[in-house]
């Protein structure tokens, strides 16, 4: 139980320092990619506007399950 509130912990942290990052305006100049892929949809009208980054999300969530995946396997080889 205590090695789960450590990567809670670590997890928390690294979260909090991705969204200071992007709160600072530092998005733009290091992951101008990050949401205009082929594949996001992006509908804008006159008093409307809809996005729905849909290659985006799948980007991430795969970057994210094999830094998880790793993080697992160098973990357990102790």
């Amino acid at each position: 139980m205590q090695e789960t509130g450590r990567f809670l912990i670590i997890f928390g942290l690294l979260a909090a320092a991705i969204g200071g990052v992007l709160y600072m305006g530092w998005a733009p100049q290091m992951f101008g990619w990050l949401g205009r892929l082929p594949g996001d949809v992006r509908i804008e009208r006159d008093n409307f506007r809809f996005y729905f980054p849909i290659a985006t999300s799948i980007v991430l969530s795969v970057l994210l399950t094999v830094i998880i995946r790793l993080f697992m396997m160098f973990r357990g080889s102790r």
